[in-house]
């Protein structure tokens, strides 16, 4: 492949980079070893940075669940490990898009953005390290299975009005997607990832956008966001915890191709079909963790109260989202090129 085709191949030209610098890094630190220690990461992150790149959930979504439910591994070593490795994988996935020219909301990115930034750092300094992990881990499943079922609902009609792109921006709906950036934010915190779906959601149910604008957004957001919380925390905070960079080193390699792939896989796919694999990515998460995780009356009902919550705000915001669709209709219609 001559210079000129890999510097116009986006997926290629990233994973040359990361992969020499990971090389580096490999043989001066001598971290052989950790591959052998770290490859059921290596397999997990083949398929969860795909859908990383491919859905509104991160890296993160796929990771987090795999360490703290299957692999019995603290929430904090998996929130990290989910931070320092979206800071690759979705990075490589944002520079995919971008390049790309893969339509996003720079209106909405830049308003959740700032928000994502402030919670993440709040949420790392005072809320992660007093949330006992069993209800991050029940809140985690239920939060997103009460979205899941906002989606199956707002799709029954294939044909439902939506917007390829926002109109201008009041000032009450960037204060919105600010608070929703610093809810996320203190999400992600826990988990490591939370901002990417929980803005993709007001902006599909709250804001109208098709779910084919809404993901790529959320993608670029959740890879800035990762950067911000994985620098924060290994610098100015706490520190990352040492277990997580096993981890890392094994699968850098794969999610710098993964999720690049994921992100231009879902390019040509028809907007019912992402939805249709964003639900079912969301339900695997729930059944796992309703077989992994002990159940107590305590964790069942805060799973019940989490997703009736969840579910009905979603509800309700996706009904205002109608409404402002129609009110929209006309230059931003779903007929709209963008």
């Amino acid at each position: 492949m001559t210079r000129s085709r890999i510097f116009r191949n986006p997926v290629l030209l990233g994973a040359i980079v990361v992969w020499t610098g990971w090389l580096i890094l490999m043989i001066t630190g001598d971290r052989w070893a950790l591959l052998a220690e770290g490859w059921p990461m290596t397999l997990t992150m083949i398929v969860g940075s795909f859908i990383a790149g491919a859905t509104s959930e991160g890296g993160g979504a796929v990771a987090f669940p795999v360490m703290t439910l299957g692999l019995g591994i603290t929430p904090a070593v998996a929130r990290d490990f989910s931070l320092m490795i979206q800071s690759i994988g979705m990075t490589a996935a944002a520079f995919t898009i971008v390049r790309t020219r893969t339509p996003i909301s720079w209106r909405a990115l830049r308003w959740a953005s700032l928000g994502g930034a402030a919670g993440v750092i709040l949420g790392l300094e005072f809320v992660a390290p007093f949330v006992p992990p069993p209800s991050v881990k029940v809140l985690f499943t239920s939060l997103w299975l009460s979205f899941a079922v906002a989606l199956v609902l707002i799709n029954r009609n294939h044909d439902r009005a939506i917007l390829e792109r926002l109109p201008a921006l009041e000032n009450h709906q960037r204060a919105l997607l600010v608070g929703v950036g610093v809810v996320g934010g203190v999400i992600t915190s826990l988990t490591g990832s939370g901002l990417d779906i929980l803005t993709f959601s007001v902006l599909v149910l709250g804001f109208g956008l098709s779910e084919k604008v809404g993901t790529p957004t959320s993608v670029v957001l959740m890879a800035g966001n990762a950067v911000v919380g994985a620098v924060w925390k290994g610098t100015f905070g706490a520190g990352l915890e040492p277990e997580a960079w096993m981890w890392w080193y094994a699968a850098v390699p794969v999610v710098v191709v993964g999720a690049p792939l994921g992100a231009r896989f879902i390019q040509g796919q028809p907007r019912i079909r992402i939805v249709a694999f964003l639900i079912f990515s969301i339900l695997a998460q729930f059944l796992a963790g309703i077989l992994i995780i002990p159940q107590t009356p305590e964790r069942i009902a805060l799973s019940v109260v989490t997703f009736s919550i969840g579910a009905t705000v979603f509800v309700v915001m996706s009904q205002l989202g109608a409404a402002r669709v129609r009110r929209a209709a006309g230059p931003y219609s779903s007929t709209t090129q963008v």
